[in-house]
């Protein structure tokens, strides 16, 4: 079943030029990081020097917008950078971005190649509804500390996703939690694009992200624009 996902107002007040686009695929084949999936991280890092030039990634439009963002709900972006922003300095370090397996590569050379922000939940470890909200500062956020399994609690006002269980991303989508992330034995998933501003390019970004998924799992069933609810 998938999740319904919803937006609250406080999350609309705060950053009125939010947008969002899910995409939900079922029966795919996930695995190791291969040689397919590696290239696919390669060139994204090619298309983002491309898009940037002589600019650093914090100072595209986009990323400029998202550093606003979360300046409003207190977080420092220059310490806790959106997950684009991240994953694009990494692509342009000399190590470069991570390979952590077939599925996670995929959306995160979309994220890199579009600077766009894209995360991936597994759905049967979802519980109830997904909702990004300002945080009453109790909720859990199970998460791995020094090697060791940790709970941390997000700071009152922070904006988070969650799920019925606690928190599922931390300040917004900065650090995902271990419950629901895609591993190598996942077989659905839902992908959740972030936009800030009209012109962030989410449909697009959404449309190859299900032309790459059907590439690398043939035969997956996969639903571009997933809807997204405001009000929660």
């Amino acid at each position: 079943m998938t999740p319904t996902l919803t937006v609250s107002d406080e999350v609309y007040a705060l950053a009125p030029g939010f947008t969002h686009v899910a995409v939900e695929a079922r029966g795919l084949v996930n695995g190791p990081s291969d040689a397919a999936s590696s290239a696919l991280l390669d060139e994204a890092a090619g298309r983002l020097r491309a898009r940037l030039g002589t600019l650093a990634p914090h100072e595209d439009p986009h990323m400029a917008a998202w550093r606003a963002a979360y300046t409003a709900f207190g977080a420092k972006p220059s310490r806790t950078r959106n997950s684009a922003e991240a994953l694009a300095r990494r692509a342009l370090a000399d190590g470069g971005l991570p390979r952590v397996n077939r599925l996670v590569d995929v959306y995160n050379a979309i994220s890199v190649a579009r600077l766009v922000p894209v995360g991936g939940e597994d759905p049967d470890h979802i519980a109830g509804p997904m909702r990004l909200v300002r945080a009453a500062g109790d909720e859990p956020f199970p998460t791995v500390a020094g090697g060791e399994a940790a709970v941390e609690h997000p700071e009152p006002g922070e904006v988070v996703w969650r799920d019925d269980e606690g928190v599922t991303c931390r300040r917004w989508n900065w650090r995902q939690g271990v419950r629901t992330r895609l591993t190598e034995e996942s077989v659905n998933a839902l992908f959740l694009l972030e936009g800030m501003g009209e012109h962030a390019g989410l449909e697009e970004a959404a449309a190859e992200l299900a032309e790459l998924l059907e590439k690398v799992s043939p035969g997956a069933r996969i639903t571009l624009g997933a809807p997204v609810l405001a009000g929660a």
